[in-house]
């Protein structure tokens, strides 16, 4: 039980050294990263699919997915209250789109800042099939003075003693793009519970936080919109009390395949000597391609081949051939991209955990 009331005497987490608190537990036994051998799969299989959930899972039955309205209001035309009908009924497409968590890598900082504890995992790339929210944008009608949109899911709850529903908001001219969706099925599937049932958006290149789940309302504000998730967090910050820079786009980044089998408690990585064939995958934000992988034996940086580009959003996979021999090796492996943009040997420090996109590291025994 908790030695105080968190909703009317708030934490103010501060960021610490040391073990994992059994609130960080808790939120990782409730939150998942892709186990990283699932990394071989152009598509994450929906069940290994990175969740991160601010509350709890709304439960939203058959029922009231028939009943499910989404609301436009504000500064609109004409304000307008559609079905999942509705909407299923306007053009739709397909997405391949890779989805980070702002936060993932957030427990690999020193100090880090109490909260879920991610390493590596918290990234996938699913099939998203939905309309575009400019669909729905123009039957409503933006009026010129809004300058920006609210986004609202029905998940509920505290954090820091701020009672909210979890929001997000867009500038008019973003909402407004061709591939930031409004989505109903996931690889080809409804989505699942824990993945926004029965409708969600998704915003291509953006970390994971732009892509309100359980969507129910969105809103066209003559001002800044002032929710918890857009002003008190998820911005990059170094120090306390600072107004810091909001978080947008995906930072590049690189993941490998751990090769081999593990040592179930270390993860340290077994392979017999010989022809061995790294495999990974690479991606940055804002569509920008990849412009090239490297990966690192023991100090000595190899440029691996890359495979064939999988559409503007999606992660790239790439592959090196190594003849391994005898002995141990660490490992590491950088991405490049089209913009110049490399992954540095160590993430800039953030207060928040958010953007670590330091080189993903392994030891690997030969025998």
């Amino acid at each position: 039980m908790p030695s105080r009331n968190p909703f009317t005497e708030p934490e103010q987490r501060e960021p610490i050294e040391g073990d994992f608190f059994a609130q960080e537990v808790n939120l990782a036994n409730r939150n998942h990263g892709i186990a990283l051998e699932m990394l071989r799969h152009d598509v994450t299989p929906i069940g290994m699919h990175y969740l991160l959930i601010h509350f709890d899972v709304p439960y939203v039955t058959e029922a009231d997915a028939a009943s499910w309205r989404l609301e436009v209001g504000g500064l609109v035309e004409r304000p307008v209250s559609l079905s999942l009908e509705d909407i299923k009924a306007l053009p739709s497409k397909t997405l391949r789109v890779t989805l980070e968590c702002a936060g993932n890598g957030r427990g690999r900082f020193k100090p880090r800042m109490p909260s879920m504890p991610w390493l590596l995992g918290a990234v996938g790339t699913a099939e998203w099939t939905g309309t575009p929210l400019r669909n729905v944008l123009d039957l409503a009608g933006i009026k010129p003075d809004a300058v920006e949109l609210s986004c609202h899911g029905i998940d509920r709850g505290f954090d820091r003693g701020n009672e909210h529903e979890y929001g997000r908001s867009l500038r008019p001219e973003m909402a407004r793009h061709e591939d930031v969706m409004l989505v109903w099925a996931m690889n080809g599937q409804p989505l699942l519970p824990q993945h926004g049932y029965p409708l969600r958006m998704i915003v291509p290149g953006w970390y994971g936080m732009a892509s309100v789940k359980w969507l129910n309302r969105i809103e066209a504000l003559a001002s800044p919109y002032q929710g918890y998730q857009q002003v008190g967090t998820y911005h990059f910050r170094t120090q306390a009390n600072e107004r810091g820079t909001p978080i947008t786009t995906m930072r590049v980044k690189s993941l490998m395949v751990p090769p081999g089998v593990p040592d179930w408690y270390s993860g340290a990585r077994l392979v017999e000597a010989g022809p061995v064939t790294i495999h990974g995958r690479a991606w940055s934000g804002a569509a920008t391609p990849i412009d090239h992988v490297e990966i690192c034996i023991d100090g000595v940086w190899h440029r691996a081949a890359l495979e064939a580009p999988a559409g503007p959003y999606a992660w790239r996979g790439w592959r090196f051939d190594w003849e391994a021999t005898p002995g141990s090796y660490a490992m590491a492996c950088r991405a490049t991209d089209a913009a110049g943009n490399t992954q540095p040997l160590e993430a800039a420090y953030d207060r928040g955990g958010f953007g670590n996109n330091g080189l993903h590291r392994i030891e690997v025994f030969v025998r």
